[in-house]
């Protein structure tokens, strides 16, 4: 089985860039499963009901994303009514949606699981516990599980990684918007990257607007609205190859895709 993971999606621009290429790389990569974490796809700060659709009808299995999903006001009751729209797991009892959701592809059933990290974040609970939590819920009902660890720090994030080695078939880190180059296979087994980086704009500031962030950064006062960039379109990700049998992964591949590559095919194959 083969996974398309996409990386945060940074408003219009973002889901720009996926309406040209998600289908092509799907196709010249025979993914099986699209997941992508669409925390920021709506002007930047979280998701609305429009924007989960317009997603899901480009092919999008499962939503996954992070501190963002409470910014529009709709989201918790659409979080409710879509069980592929997670929000990450560890977030205090009581609140809308859920963390995890399996998808069953070609007879192999697939749990998604969505986790936040605590260091440099909101005060949540532990994402640690509510993976193992989780995993014992899932035990006998999934053939493969995948991790989107919507996290700042680099350390929390391998720390995950190297906790579930051997228990998920993938550990991809997703919040920080700037890829990393340690995609690899652990020990035991589980495919891991610190972070997918973005969907949208490389020309901006984490995929916003260059002359707003810096501005922030000289006065260290908030001032202008941060707004997504719409310069040097990507879509950025990784490709899991998972073996169903063992639920180990076998590969990952990192993705960083122009969108002028639309017109000319993603991997030279059309």
């Amino acid at each position: 089985m083969r996974i398309l993971f996409v990386a945060d999606v940074i408003g219009s621009p973002g889901r720009k860039v996926a309406k040209a290429l998600l289908q092509l790389i799907r196709q010249e990569s025979d993914a099986d499963l699209i997941v992508l974490n669409g925390e920021n796809s709506a002007g930047g700060f979280g998701i609305t009901p429009e924007v989960y659709a317009e997603l899901r009808g480009l092919g999008v299995d499962v939503v996954t994303t992070g501190n963002h999903v409470w910014d529009k006001r709709e989201t918790p009751a659409l979080l409710e009514k879509e069980e592929r729209l997670l929000r990450p797991a560890n977030y205090p009892p009581g609140n809308a949606g859920r963390g995890v959701v399996t998808v069953t592809i070609n007879s192999t059933r697939v749990a998604v699981l969505n986790l936040q990290g605590r260091v440099f974040m909101p005060p949540i609970d532990d994402p640690f516990r509510a993976a193992d939590r989780l995993l014992e819920e899932l035990e006998g009902s999934a053939d493969v599980v995948v991790v989107d660890f919507h996290a700042e720090a680099t350390s929390e994030k391998q720390a995950l990684g190297h906790y579930l080695d051997g228990r998920v078939s993938a550990v991809v880190g997703t919040h920080t918007h700037v890829q990393t180059a340690d995609e690899r296979i652990l020990p035991k087994g589980t495919a891991y990257i610190t972070d997918l980086g973005l969907t949208g704009s490389l020309g901006g500031i984490i995929g916003m607007k260059a002359e707003i962030s810096i501005q922030r950064q000289l006065l260290q006062t908030r001032g202008e609205r941060l707004q997504p960039a719409d310069s040097e379109l990507h879509l950025q990700g990784a490709i899991v190859t998972v073996d169903v049998e063992t639920g180990k992964a076998r590969s990952i591949e990192r993705l960083s895709v122009p969108y002028a590559r639309s017109l000319t095919g993603v991997f030279g194959k059309l």
